[in-house]
């Protein structure tokens, strides 16, 4: 998912005017031909076989044959079919001459340059599918709805985003607001109407040819060709690539016109979003440099459908004068891919809504327990304000902690704590020992957090090395790997300490609950000496049911962390 991050923030984040502002531009500085791809050529083409169309012969001509069969040991019918053959191959050589030798059925030098023509031009669409649609389907044709059913995806947009309902309808659980937030969908979906269909299907359809072209084994095919000395040039047996050329002849005349512009600014747009980043990035040299590119791949392909008569070579490769491509299916599936992925969008913004409010919430009642007081923020940490820093889970526990140490523990807890430290009398001496191991754990709470800031601040372990890791000019997978082992152990140190002080904060419950029990009863107990600490300390037992539940209140809150970050 991470991967798709980049396709979601632009199927779902650029506005519906700036998409449009972003297709016009691309409109306006286009010069891509409308004229088609691909033109059909049925001329003389029959759909009976050879033998269907020799039984239509006139008589004279079947005895013709058959006196020809006499002299060449060949049935009538194969003789007709060598004189198809033959006709059409000196139609093709006298035509497109150095591409066939229909007499050895093998394809020619000229043949295979422009198959690595149409190779090399088919990938700039690779490169851009690869960017886009190869990596999340739904938010593509997502981007590409908004685009071609702009009131549709207006509605989507504003009618199922949770936090507008949530204000409008305030009352309603969050179950309700799901439900209604789904309804709002299907209700969008329902206005759709025949053009905006056809238009996406059109879309789909074309993008799904543009696919086929280029993911083609054009390799395995050009490999298949050998030099030959002869010729002074390659060649190769028309019958052994047989396969591979009907598959491309059928992908070639599938893709008879131009790919519309939405679908191919979409494509266009998510290729510009991965350059974004790039230092001296312009948007107006990027946009000519894509549409050039563009411009001269599509012309490849309308040239190599009026310069390569594959039709007619199949036929006299196969022997099949009746031969025709088959146009490819493909694109159907739009709508159940666009509708699951707003399914899933609509899913995700409620678990971010839901994730926010509880942070919010979560926030509230840190400012309720700090005193009103900000958060301690961690420095290297991912953040707003420091987008590069190191995502580690537990930032906001250690955060929450190095806060709670100097506004509550110093400042008040460790008032009631320290007396018992020094002057209670435990019955147990396991209490004691208990009491002593969680008191030293949450007194050196703030020396470690420090040193864990060290640790990942710049010149710090964590952080050179996470610096270095996202530096190093290396493969995307080994890159990420490296990034992911230096997050991974920071983020284990950080949850050590969340989990000690956690630890502690446990047994400070007990023994502090033991204490105001005042009953020998359990493994906790009171102290043998609470009276007279109670009459030595002002509010003593007081002071210690206080910190009582300041420590139950500190377990709740980093549980609640917990549940934020596991999300």
């Amino acid at each position: 998912m991470a991967e798709n991050g980049n396709l979601d923030r632009l199927a779902a984040g650029l506005p519906l005017e700036e998409r449009h502002k972003l297709l016009q531009k691309l409109n306006n500085q286009s010069n891509i031909s409308d004229e088609p791809l691909y033109v059909p050529d049925n001329k003389g083409v029959s759909a009976l076989s050879a033998e269907e169309q020799y039984a239509r012969l006139p008589w004279y001509l079947k005895l013709w044959f058959f006196i020809l069969s006499l002299f060449k040991a060949r049935p009538p019918v194969r003789l007709f079919e060598d004189r198809q053959v033959a006709h059409v191959g000196r139609q093709i050589e006298e035509s497109f001459p150095g591409l066939y030798d229909y007499q050895k059925s093998r394809l020619l030098s000229a043949f295979h340059v422009e198959l690595e023509k149409l190779r090399d031009a088919s990938r700039f669409f690779y490169i851009a599918l690869d960017a886009s649609f190869n990596r999340d389907k739904g938010a593509f044709y997502a981007f590409l709805g908004s685009l071609e059913m702009a009131p549709v995806h207006k509605k989507l947009s504003a009618e199922t985003d949770p936090a507008v309902l949530a204000e409008s309808c305030p009352d309603l659980s969050e179950q309700e607001l799901r439900k209604k937030a789904f309804l709002a969908m299907d209700t969008a979906l329902e206005e759709i109407d025949e053009s905006m269909r056809g238009a996406m299907y059109f879309d789909a359809r074309s993008l799904y040819c543009l696919k086929e072209l280029s993911s083609f084994l054009f390799d395995r095919l050009i490999m298949s060709f050998s030099f030959d000395a002869s010729l002074g040039g390659h060649s190769c047996s028309a019958s052994v690539v047989k396969d591979l050329l009907t598959n491309l002849n059928n992908i070639l005349v599938s893709l008879k016109t131009i790919p519309p512009m939405p679908l191919l600014g979409s494509l266009f747009m998510f290729l510009l979003q991965e350059k974004q980043g790039e230092p001296g990035f312009d948007i107006n040299k990027e946009i000519s440099a894509v549409l050039t590119k563009a411009e001269e791949a599509l012309a490849v392909i309308r040239e190599f459908n009026r310069q390569v008569p594959l039709t007619k070579i199949l036929r006299c490769a196969s022997r099949n004068m009746s031969l025709s491509p088959k146009e490819i299916s493909g694109g159907e599936d739009w709508f159940v891919v666009y509708r699951e992925y707003w399914k899933r969008r609509i899913e995700a913004l409620f678990a971010s809504f839901m994730r926010e409010k509880k942070h919010r919430d979560l926030l509230n009642s840190f400012r309720y327990f700090l005193k009103g007081k900000n958060l301690k923020t961690l420095g290297n940490t991912v953040s707003e304000t420091n987008p590069d820093g190191i995502p580690v889970n537990g930032a906001l526990g250690l955060s929450f902690l190095l806060t709670f140490y100097s506004v509550v523990f110093m400042a008040e807890l460790n008032n009631t704590l320290r007396p018992i430290l020094i002057d209670g009398e435990f019955f147990r001496k396991e209490n004691r020992s208990e009491f002593i191991e969680a008191y030293n754990d949450l007194i050196k709470l703030e020396d470690e957090i420090h040193k864990f800031e060290m640790d990942i601040a710049l010149s710090g372990d964590f952080g050179k090395r996470y610096s270095q890791a996202r530096q190093e000019m290396t493969s995307l997978p080994v890159k990420r790997r490296k990034i992911q082992l230096v997050v991974e152990e920071a983020s284990g140190e950080a949850l050590s300490i969340i989990e000690s002080a956690r630890r502690a904060s446990r047994s400070m419950v007990n023994i502090l609950g033991g204490i105001i029990s005042k009953d020998s009863m359990g493994k906790y107990d009171s102290l043998s000496n609470f009276k007279k600490m109670a009459e030595k300390i002002p509010d003593f037992e007081a002071s210690v049911d206080d910190a009582l539940q300041k420590f139950k209140k500190i377990i709740q809150i980093l549980e609640d962390i917990d549940v934020i970050d596991m999300h």
